[in-house]
C-alpha cells in the first residue's frame, strides 16, 4: 500500500533571470507576465561593484525575490534565462544564472520549464570589428 501524498494546488509564476558579466537581475512575475511579484538584483545585495555578477550575489538576490513571491502565494516557477545577446553582446549567460536557479529550487519552489530567451540578431546591424576581427 502506497503512502498518501499531500495534494496541494500549484500557483505558477515566471522567473526572468538576466545574467550578464556585470550584474544578475531576477524578476518574478505572474504567469501572464503582467504583474510583478518580486524582484532583486546583485547590486541590491552586495556593496562592491565587481561582485554584482558573482554567484554569491545571485544566490542572495534569488532568495530575496523568492521570499517576495512566496508572500503572494506562488509555489511553482517557470524559468526564463537571458544573456545580453544582440549583435555585440555575449550569447551565453553570466556566472549568476546557474546559482540563481539552484537557489530557487532549494528554497521550496517546484520548477517547471527552464528556457533560454537570449535575443539573437537576424542580420541587422554590422558587427563591431567584423572584417578582420579585433586587433590587439
Amino acid at each position: 500500500m502506497k503512502p498518501e501524498r499531500k495534494q496541494y494546488k500549484l500557483k505558477w509564476g515566471v522567473v526572468h533571470i538576466y545574467a550578464s558579466y556585470n550584474n544578475t537581475i531576477i524578476h518574478i512575475t505572474d504567469i501572464s507576465g503582467c504583474e510583478t511579484l518580486g524582484k532583486s538584483s546583485g547590486g541590491r545585495v552586495v556593496k562592491v561593484d565587481r561582485l554584482e555578477s558573482s554567484p554569491t550575489a545571485a544566490m542572495a538576490a534569488a532568495k530575496q525575490a523568492g521570499e517576495q513571491a512566496k508572500e503572494h502565494g506562488v509555489n511553482a516557477l517557470h524559468i526564463k534565462i537571458r544573456a545580453p545577446g544582440g549583435h555585440n553582446g555575449p550569447n551565453n549567460p553570466g556566472p549568476g544564472a546557474q546559482a540563481a536557479v539552484r537557489t530557487l529550487s532549494r528554497s521550496g519552489f517546484r520548477i517547471g520549464n527552464i528556457e533560454d530567451v537570449t535575443g539573437l540578431p537576424h542580420d541587422g546591424c554590422r558587427k563591431k570589428h567584423f572584417r578582420r576581427g579585433r586587433r590587439v
